[in-house]
């Protein structure tokens, strides 16, 4: 059934909220929702106090490992973490605290998809696809959705669709999918890629960009038949948003919880 997910995304040290499309190796043209003042930590026990499994802490660029850390410290075995992954340290941030490793552009060495990369991460995490998250983040061109890589700004070999999935199941526990395009701008979700996850995945996914409103929940949880989970940020009241409170998302997932239980 659809959940909720939170996140934590850490730009240079701090906790933040930013327009997907607008990162680069440059600061000059980064665009900025929110810079809050708490620290990684205090969303890290937030987010255990409400039970909210499943949240990532995504590491934008460098400068972050530290409170990263801080915040794998703060609910040790809670959150799953990405950014900068590789086959040299999978393993060790999840000796870290990391409930599981999210790897996206390690991937694709020269934009290519490399399988070889993949078997690479995995024989570092002892084969234990349960402690592996594939991040599909993708662009639109063309019609079709492709996944992009450092930061978002270059698009690579794979297309983000059947083939692909069927392809990469095998090999992880469950996919993050930001749809670039639509990060931090609160203009609502790619609805037909929402449709397009719940009929190709069999294992959990969670779809992230252009959540902001609690309808939107329900939105996915109908387009999806339940399968897709949904990850809202630059709306959150916790990040400076007016679209939904963070206890509203939070209650909704206990609804959840409750009806999955009747």
């Amino acid at each position: 059934m659809t959940r909720f997910r939170p996140c934590i995304d850490l730009h240079s040290g701090q906790v933040k909220q930013i327009v997907g499309g607008t990162l680069s190796n440059t600061s000059a043209n980064l665009k900025t929702n929110y810079v809050s003042e708490q620290p990684a930590s205090f969303f890290a026990s937030l987010y255990e106090e409400h039970a909210l499994n499943g949240a990532h802490v995504i590491m934008l660029g460098p400068g972050n490992d530290e409170v990263a850390q801080e915040a794998l410290r703060t609910w040790p075995g809670g959150l799953q973490i990405g950014g900068g992954i590789t086959a040299d340290n999978a393993k060790l941030w999840v000796e870290r605290g990391a409930e599981k490793v999210i790897v996206t552009s390690y991937l694709f060495p020269e934009a290519r998809f490399s399988p070889d990369r993949l078997e690479a991460v995995l024989e570092s995490l002892d084969h234990d696809t349960e402690k592996l998250v594939i991040d599909l983040s993708c662009r639109k061109k063309n019609g079709k959705w492709i996944v992009a890589m450092n930061k978002w700004q270059t698009p690579t070999d794979m297309e983000v669709n059947q083939e692909s999935i069927t392809l990469l199941e095998p090999r992880c526990s469950e996919f993050l999918i930001h749809a670039a395009d639509n990060e931090g701008l609160q203009r609502g979700i790619d609805e037909e890629l929402v449709v397009r996850l719940g009929e190709w995945c069999t294992k959990p996914v969670t779809y992230a960009g252009g959540g902001r409103h609690l309808e939107d929940l329900e939105l996915v949880k109908k387009l999806s038949r339940g399968k897709v989970d949904l990850t809202i940020g630059s709306a959150l009241d916790i990040f400076g948003g007016n679209g939904v409170s963070f206890d509203e998302c939070s209650e909704w997932n206990k609804q959840q919880s409750r009806i999955d239980h009747l």
